[in-house]
């Protein structure tokens, strides 16, 4: 059936429900470059401006989803298991997540991304280590999971190719804001990547794209209905982004601190959220008995499976990382309690040293970023160092520091804390 893609913008634009064939039509026509640019984005502001149903957001999804191929990892002896995460600062959790779930009994097929401004892309960090391949083909990521358990790549071209065309089209719009926009885009990829389970980390907060809780909580609403909508078991939790995760941002950085967490150290809100994500993750793939996260990262064997997972992706888990050639002290001003340590502050300033990109197809310098020595809640002196920045051009650190202006509040009496716990709520 043909339709006319001005009748189709009239009829959102007034607040009308698109029908099943008339989203079918649109996510086609699009793809195939019938619906012109300019008409693509009067759609999505009025999808913006007006939303969509359940029933049209699982619709628009799955037509998504048809523009492309679907993977199918039946094959595998392992149920499979997945997580998204909204983005944030300092967030490496994928890292140790995926090889401590694949230590547990699931495999993991996770496609990833790159960073784009102030939140860093899993891909980038992994491409710190000497070696490490992002781009697998279908048989190749096949043979990781056989080997390692879990696999952590780049989507192909051939996934969801309708997403890829209107989420640069929304980049430029003014219309990425959109809930139903958002929840199809991340949910489209991911039921195309072939999982039979998907556990979300949808983050509120300064340094999350849905800065309120209640927002968050909609868009986490959203995509669990579309998973269950699909056939894909799915559930979220809401965790909290107003401070950085973890002790450092950047990309080797946060290699070598996840590391640390599959050595069975590191930060604890990095361990607190990787735990609680792959119990979610494993419960999800009906392994609720396996064995606990905790002890995989506690016994060695999550270590195991993330050097397995390194090798067979072409990478040296043995291999020095880089370093940055110069460093700058962050010193605190006074004494007193850190109260305060705002995650898009920080976020931007890890970008302009070069740990980030403002376009896509900017190169990004894997030794920069930023290491935090207090976290709040913590004591700090005066002079006492509060982070240290690096970057291989040390002209950068004057941008840097700039973003970090106000960034800092440290008390000198302080009553109780008003932190949000990191797991703020859970939604399936």
């Amino acid at each position: 059936m043909t339709f006319d893609a001005v009748d189709v913008i009239r009829a959102k634009r007034d607040g009308g429900e698109l029908s099943d064939a008339q989203i079918d039509w649109t996510i086609d026509a699009y793809t195939k470059g019938v619906i012109a640019e300019e008409q693509m984005s009067a759609l999505a502001m009025a999808i913006l401006l007006k939303g969509m149903t359940r029933r049209e957001v699982a619709r628009w999804t799955d037509a998504m989803i048809r523009s492309g191929e679907r993977m199918d990892w039946s094959g595998l002896s392992r149920p499979t298991a997945d997580k998204h995460s909204t983005g944030g600062v300092g967030d490496k959790i994928t890292l140790p997540l995926a090889p401590t779930v694949a230590a547990c009994g699931a495999a993991v097929p996770q496609l990833s991304g790159r960073g784009l401004g102030h939140t860093g892309g899993t891909l980038d960090k992994l491409e710190s280590i000497p070696g490490w391949r992002a781009s697998l083909s279908n048989e190749e990521m096949l043979a990781v999971l056989d080997r390692a358990g879990a696999v952590v790549c780049a989507a192909g071209s051939g996934l969801a190719p309708a997403d890829r065309k209107l989420y640069a089209l929304r980049d430029v719009t003014g219309t990425v804001e959109s809930i139903p926009l958002i929840a199809s885009s991340i949910m489209s990829k991911k039921i195309a990547e072939g999982t039979g389970a998907l556990v979300l980390d949808v983050k509120a907060g300064s340094g999350a794209f849905m800065k309120s809780v209640e927002d968050a909580r909609e868009l986490a609403r959203t995509m669990v209905a579309i998973g269950a909508d699909h056939g894909v078991r799915t559930v979220a939790l809401l965790t909290a982004m107003d401070t950085p995760l973890g002790r450092t941002v950047g990309n080797a950085i946060e290699v070598d601190e996840s590391v640390e967490v599959l050595a069975g150290g590191g930060p604890e809100d990095v361990v607190e959220l990787t735990v609680a994500l792959a119990r979610e993750m494993l419960a999800a793939a009906g392994l609720a008995g396996a064995k606990d996260p905790a002890d995989a990262l506690r016994d060695g064997s999550a270590m195991d499976a993330w050097r397995s997972m390194i090798t067979a992706q072409g990478g040296d888990p043995d291999a020095p990382l880089p370093v940055a050639k110069e460093t700058h002290e962050v010193l605190a001003t006074e004494s007193g309690v850190l109260t305060r340590l705002d995650a898009f502050g920080v976020g931007v300033a890890a970008w302009r040293l070069g740990a980030g990109r403002a376009r896509k197809e900017d190169p990004v310098a894997h030794a920069a970023g930023i290491v935090l020595h207090a976290k709040p809640g913590e004591t700090v002196h005066a002079g006492q160092p509060l982070m240290t920045l690096h970057a291989d051009d040390p002209s950068r650190f004057e941008r840097a520091l700039a973003a970090l202006e106000g960034a800092v509040e440290v008390e000198t009496a302080v009553g109780e804390t008003s932190e949000r716990p990191l797991v703020i709520d859970r939604i399936a």
